[in-house]
């Protein structure tokens, strides 16, 4: 049975958060720390703290949200772009660990007490993407019992996550997940209309707009 490419990355990722967890110096080596890539070039650190988590918690919300929007979205890749899918679905996981952290790269690159890991950035990627292609579907958060379509619990949580990205009261980093949704929506977008004939967002605006006038 061969392996999806979202429960790959799940089970990489476990392994190597779980080495982290007893490895400081595995830790520090992988960990998001814009002086070690301003000063040492080490632009692998974009894609490595992706890989490392803080704690069990941190980990288990992550893969459990990569896990549940994940395999939907990596087989309505497939189903758009036939089999070059499984690929774009990867690129599109992977470059998206970059463009979350590049405003924070941007802004905290000679701080060096700015230190970011995990990758809710990446996984906001999968969920926007989820939310373009199924609009309607019912979303909430495990803590909160209130479903709303897909789109609708998006732009809350943008709106949300700017919020708590100004307050800065947490260690929380908000703009990644901001950029990771922006730029998985791009993605999908951009790849859609010029490598597949599938309208991806004119799907998107026609399913929004029938909700809307049943509404």
């Amino acid at each position: 049975m061969e392996l999806s490419i979202t429960l790959t990355i799940i089970i990489a990722t476990s392994i190597i958060s779980f080495l982290g967890f007893n490895n400081r110096t595995l830790l520090n080596n992988l960990i998001f720390y814009p002086p070690a890539i301003t000063e040492n070039n080490q632009w692998y650190r974009f894609f490595t703290c992706g890989l490392i988590h803080a704690d069990w918690g941190h980990l288990l919300f992550n893969m459990y949200a990569l896990y549940i929007f994940g395999e939907p979205v990596e087989k309505a890749f497939i189903e758009i772009f036939g089999e070059n899918g499984k690929t774009f679905y990867l690129l599109m996981y992977t470059s998206s660990l970059l463009a979350c952290l590049l405003p924070s790269f941007s802004k905290h690159k000679n701080n060096s007490n700015y230190r970011s890991l995990g990758a809710s950035g990446a996984v906001s990627a999968v969920v926007f993407a989820f939310i373009i292609l199924f609009p309607l579907q019912k979303m909430g958060l495990i803590f909160i019992p209130v479903m709303i379509p897909g789109f609708i619990f998006g732009l809350i949580y943008l709106i949300a996550s700017s919020i708590f990205e100004k307050r800065a009261k947490d260690n929380v980093n908000h703009s990644a997940h901001i950029w990771g949704g922006i730029y998985g929506i791009g993605f999908l977008i951009v790849f859609g209309f010029y490598l597949s004939d599938y309208p991806i967002l004119q799907e998107f605006i026609n399913s929004v707009s029938s909700y809307l006038k049943n509404f």
